[in-house]
C-alpha cells in the first residue's frame, strides 16, 4: 500500500480501502502457519509536515493449537495508529514518529508490524479432544488417569517388596533382642 503524501495533502482526510497480501509471514520465524489476505481501511489526516494513520486490519491467520499443534484459526481486527513526518529534526526527538525522505509512503510493513503484535502467545482448538493428543513419543507415554493411578500403586508395591542386596544385614537390626 503505497501512498503519494503530495496526493494527501490535496484531499486530507484521506480515506482509503484495500486488500493486501501478506502471506510473507508465514516464512518469517513466528507460529504464523497461513494468514490470509488482510483488509486493510483508514484514513489519512495531515497537520503541517505531520501525517497520522488510523487504520483497522481484518484477517484471518492459522496458528498452532498449543494442546494439540492441529490448526487453529484465528481472526484478528488490529486498530493502529501511525504517524509519519518529512522533518528529520522531529522524528529524532520522538520514537513514536517514523521519518519519511521521500514522496511515496510504504504503508505494508507497519500494516506487518501491527499484525505480528496482534499474534497471541496460545491459542487453543474447540475440538481439542484426547484422541487428538499425541499419546506417546520418544520415552514417554500419555496414560489415563485410572492408568496412572494402577501404574502408582504397582510401582508402590514393587518398592515395598525389594530390599537392595546390600542393606539386606540390617533387615532384621531392630528385632535382633541379644544386642
Amino acid at each position: 500500500m503505497k501512498f503519494s503524501l503530495q496526493k494527501i495533502k490535496r484531499e486530507a482526510p484521506y480515506d482509503f480501502e484495500d486488500t493486501v497480501n501478506v502471506d510473507e509471514l508465514e516464512s518469517m520465524d513466528n507460529d504464523i502457519r497461513n494468514i490470509t489476505d488482510v483488509k486493510v481501511k483508514g484514513e489519512a489526516t495531515v497537520q503541517g509536515e505531520s501525517f497520522t494513520f488510523r487504520y483497522t486490519v481484518k484477517g484471518t491467520m492459522t496458528l498452532p493449537c498449543a494442546r494439540t499443534l492441529v490448526d487453529v484459526p484465528y481472526q484478528f481486527d488490529v486498530q493502529a495508529v501511525d504517524r509519519f513526518t518529512t522533518v528529520e529534526y522531529e522524528a529524532k526527538n520522538n520514537e513514536d514518529i517514523h521519518f519519511i525522505n521521500q514522496e511515496v509512503l510504504d504503508l505494508l510493513p507497519y500494516i506487518k508490524e501491527n499484525i505480528l503484535l496482534e499474534v497471541p502467545i496460545r491459542v487453543y482448538s474447540d475440538e481439542a479432544t484426547i484422541d487428538n493428543i499425541v499419546s506417546e513419543g520418544s520415552g514417554w507415554d500419555l496414560l489415563q488417569e485410572d492408568e496412572h493411578e494402577e501404574l502408582k500403586a504397582k510401582h508402590e508395591e514393587e518398592g515395598k517388596e525389594k530390599v537392595d542386596p546390600r542393606l539386606s544385614s540390617l533387615k532384621n537390626f531392630f528385632n535382633d533382642k541379644n544386642d
